[in-house]
């Protein structure tokens, strides 16, 4: 009788949600990532207060008040320094998370929010502009942090199982923070002029709650153990934050990723550009986080209200419209949060870019034909409400867990700078280009967004691998065969190309020009 073999099975690292990690969800994304889109969006309602605050201040040192002009430019820069901010923050953050830790990081932050809130909520009674356009830039760093140290963070804390639906619940409060800043923007609220500095410095009460209760939970483990070596804390951590899986198989997964990067510091941004062997991962967090911003959502932001008032909306009504749209980020980022782990992140991301760039071309053929066809006016209204929808879906979130997946712990933090910075640049960009771009492609300019959309849908449809339900090092394993192949098919095709002398000189011979039909790029 043959004698029979076991063959182990592999080690499963999956583990059920615990409190703890759902709790530290929400907590990092209830004072960080929701402050980001309040800022985005909390300058709307009050622009007109804002204004006349700055004449009437500068009336009051000069004796005479600001031009048109010069008002518009104060305004626009009220508006966009927090960009300008953000771009820091995305540049610092690598820094940052190395020398404090994921969790120390999004605390010490926390003191950015007050000191611009102190800015913004005083500046009115000292009389100075200067307060309100320093604490947007310093609300603009804090963001910049907050975009890239969150996910991190969240990506490393979640078993694999459960990273997809934790690295989305900071899109949720994006949106939430969006429909909170158009809520407390009606003129029943916030809305009116004596309340506008409250307005914008109303983003230190969500801090305050999250500086209070985030300290008490642990660093993310997969710090403690690879880049500081403290096996103890990686129990401890890993204890509070799963319930009833082999944590052992964890820890052991994680030490397999130290001894690869035994000999391996982490990486500056520079280096990580060099580095070959990740390429196609810088080259994917380069596409997804420019197709983000470039997809043309801040675009649509900007011309919403107009597209309600062409459909027919009273003005008054506008605003509550809106705020409707807000509703609709989150219900959309709720969706793509249940069901990443069943669809994967591919599909979210090619699905999202698809819908955004169909509605994109769809508003272009509205704006053409409202006015021969009426009923145009409310094919633009769910064009738009499309773009957003899919925006929410995918590309408003997956693009960040994204970038913690495809890279090693010594790779990630300089990923997040290349990824960060390029999403607040293009984030830049779009908001100075789209009002130029209106002038002179009239309604085609959403052609150019349903362009970007679609070729961003096809290149992850080609390029990125499913990570879902995969360790870090079994994604770096998937993109190593990538790059592997390539070379290999590379070397396949020189050898096929054969010179021959003839007369003297060299000849390629065609019918050594042989290539494999099966070698395919990717």
């Amino acid at each position: 009788m043959a004698e029979e073999v076991l063959i182990p099975l592999p080690r499963k690292i999956t583990s059920h949600l615990t409190g703890s990690l759902l709790a530290v969800a929400f907590l990092t994304s209830f004072g960080s990532s929701m402050l980001y889109g309040y800022n985005l969006a909390v300058v709307n309602s009050p622009a007109i207060y804002i204004k006349d605050f700055y004449n009437k201040t500068v009336l009051s040192r000069n004796g005479t008040g600001l031009s048109g002009e010069t008002l518009t430019v104060m305004y626009s820069l009220t508006v966009s320094v927090f960009a300008v901010g953000g771009l820091i923050g995305s540049l610092v953050v690598g820094m940052l998370v190395t020398h404090f830790g994921r969790k120390g990081t999004v605390v010490n932050s926390a003191v950015l929010v007050f000191v611009a809130g102190a800015l913004m909520g005083f500046s009115r009674i000292c009389g100075s502009p200067e307060m309100v356009i320093i604490g947007r830039f310093i609300t603009g760093i804090h963001s910049g942090i907050s975009l890239s140290v969150v996910p991190m963070y969240l990506g490393e804390i979640a078993p694999k199982n459960l990273r997809g639906f934790l690295g989305l619940v900071p899109s949720i409060f994006i949106g939430t923070g969006v429909f909170s800043a158009q809520i407390l923007g009606l003129h029943e609220l916030l809305g009116k002029e004596e309340y506008w500095p409250l307005f914008l410095s109303v983003v230190v009460v969500p801090t305050f709650i999250q500086l209070i209760l985030l300290p008490w939970f642990p660093e993310s483990p997969r710090y403690l153990l690879i880049e500081k070596n403290n096996v103890h804390a990686t129990i401890t951590a890993l204890k509070w934050y799963r319930a009833r899986c082999n944590i052992q198989a964890e820890i052991e997964e994680m030490q397999e990723e130290q001894r690869s990067l035994s000999s391996v510091e982490t990486l500056s941004v520079f280096k990580l550009l060099m580095d070959e062997s990740v390429r196609w991962q810088v080259l994917t967090v380069v596409v997804i986080n420019i197709g983000m911003q470039l997809s043309g959502i801040d675009a649509i932001w900007f011309y919403t209200n107009d597209i309600f008032e062409n459909a027919g909306i009273p003005p008054p009504e506008i605003q509550y419209t809106t705020a409707g749209t807000g509703i609709i980020e989150i219900i959309a980022g709720l969706i793509g949060c249940f069901t990443i782990e069943k669809l994967g992140r591919r599909s979210l991301m090619i699905g999202g870019f698809t819908m955004m760039g169909i509605c994109s071309a769809g508003i272009t053929l509205a704006l053409l034909l409202e006015a021969r066809l009426s009923f145009m006016r409310y094919v633009s209204v769910c064009c738009v409400v499309g773009i957003i929808a899919g925006f929410c879906i995918g590309p408003a979130g997956v693009p960040f867990l994204v970038t913690a997946e495809l890279f090693k712990q010594s790779h990630r933090p300089a990923a997040y700078i290349i990824g960060g910075s390029l999403n607040w640049l293009s984030n830049f960009t779009v908001g100075f280009v789209f009002p130029f771009l209106q002038m002179s492609a009239g309604s085609y300019c959403y052609l150019v967004f349903a362009t970007v959309c679609a070729s961003v849908a096809v290149y992850v449809y080609f390029v990125i691998p499913e990570t879902k339900n995969k360790t870090f090092m079994e994604i770096s394993q998937m993109f190593s065969k990538k790059e592997t192949a390539l070379e290999t098919q590379c070397l396949t095709h020189s050898d096929h190309l054969k010179l021959k002398k003839m007369n003297g000189y060299g000849v390629m011979e065609h019918t050594s020009l042989e290539f494999d039909s099966s070698s395919s790029v990717l």
